[in-house]
């Protein structure tokens, strides 16, 4: 009994517990939004969700425990599972009503998302990728880039072809920003941006179709048929957040909640959930809980005892940033909808459970970055 008290008390000790209440409060958020939300369905999101977020801190916790270095050493095992879970999609993909893709697999009368769990697959081969060419001195080098964006081309090719294109939009900033901090040189990424530019009208005329040609030009069209087509969910979404006010009207209590009024308000604009129920100061609670989980896992990368844990803390850095910034963007009609979660609060057991892990992750470089866990360790050895 003694051995398991030391041994919780020392996992509390080196463990980053201001990260952990960050998390802890984003979740009870979550779970008290989509119990307020799912009143409008007939579907127990709140279960599937509570369920998912416990298979995630455990897994979280698990993780958190084992040195981020054995991650390394198994990288080749991320990979083909991320192969694995990419080819189940092509194999037996389903299409779930409210998405226009086939990214999902039906287990077990559950809906799941194999890209989430592939994003952790993709930040972890990629931290090894960089932490190679960091080590190397090879970051620089032409032919190495080359190497690095058909690394990060392959999954967002993959998963474009599955139709899941917000996915592969992750995916695709997740790569861009990883690169960047381990210090690819700029001139690449103004030469991408340079030929999308080049590209962007043959994309326009010949690529994209007309449903997704009319959800860029909805954020510019503001007439009256644009509201009542295209951009209906985007205007009823800006409608919600507005209607509450400072305060909100209160958890349960909001109208247009419980009305569905906003298609897939409790997915990729749940969003809205909180602006009607929780107002203004909801949000900016919110949104400040997102700053300071980012700025927490960004300070602490710079703490990573070597470049693969730096690139795993960035990783998962990239992806929440990512996420968050695009779900915004489109609840608030800056950008189009391309089917983007939240973190932590879309409800989608994938989604949580591999957000959660992500977290776990974040935590083994902390604790195993940590000088004084380095010399208990050491003195254990001997």
């Amino acid at each position: 009994m003694r051995f398991i008290i030391d041994k919780v008390s020392e996992y509390f000790r080196f463990t980053d517990k201001f990260l952990w209440l960050i998390v802890i409060a984003l979740n009870a958020m979550s779970l008290l939004i989509i119990a307020s939300m799912q009143r409008a369905g007939n579907y127990n999101f709140l279960r599937t969700q509570s369920i998912a977020l416990a298979l995630g801190s455990v897994g979280a916790v698990v993780l958190s425990c084992i040195d981020y270095k054995y991650i390394k050493k198994v990288w080749w095992l991320a990979a083909l599972a991320g192969f694995a879970l990419i080819g189940l999609v092509f194999a037996f993909g389903t299409r779930v009503e409210g998405t226009d893709d086939t990214a999902w697999i039906n287990v077990g009368g559950y809906s799941l998302q194999p890209s989430e769990i592939v994003k952790i697959c993709f930040i972890i081969t990629l931290s090894v990728h960089l932490a190679e060419l960091m080590k190397n001195g090879l970051i620089r080098s032409f032919p190495h880039i080359c190497i690095l964006a058909v690394h990060g081309a392959l999954p967002v090719l993959l998963i474009h072809i599955q139709g899941d294109d917000g996915s592969a939009l992750i995916f695709a900033m997740i790569f861009v920003i990883m690169t960047f901090a381990a210090g690819v040189q700029v001139r690449y990424y103004l030469i991408t941006l340079m030929a999308i530019g080049l590209a962007a009208p043959f994309v326009w005329t010949k690529i994209l179709n007309d449903d997704q040609r009319n959800r860029f030009l909805v954020l510019v069209d503001l007439d009256e048929n644009a509201k009542s087509v295209y951009g209906w969910q985007q205007y009823q979404a800006k409608l919600s957040i507005s209607s509450g006010g400072y305060t909100g009207a209160g958890l349960f209590k909001g109208q247009r909640v419980g009305y569905a009024i906003v298609p897939e308000q409790e997915n990729d604009f749940i969003f809205t959930v909180i602006g009607e129920e929780l107002g203004f100061i909801g949000c900016c609670i919110v949104l400040l809980l997102f700053i300071a989980l980012l700025f927490r896992i960004f300070y602490k990368s710079a703490n990573a005892r070597d470049e693969f844990g730096q690139n795993l803390c960035i990783g998962v850095f990239a992806l929440l940033l990512s996420q968050v910034a695009i779900n915004l963007g489109m609840v608030l009609g800056f950008l189009p909808v391309v089917g983007v979660t939240l973190p932590f609060f879309s409800a989608g057991g994938t989604s949580v459970l591999g957000i959660m892990l992500c977290i776990g992750i974040v935590q083994s470089v902390i604790t195993y970055s940590n000088d004084e866990r380095l010399i208990i360790r050491s003195h254990e050895k001997d």
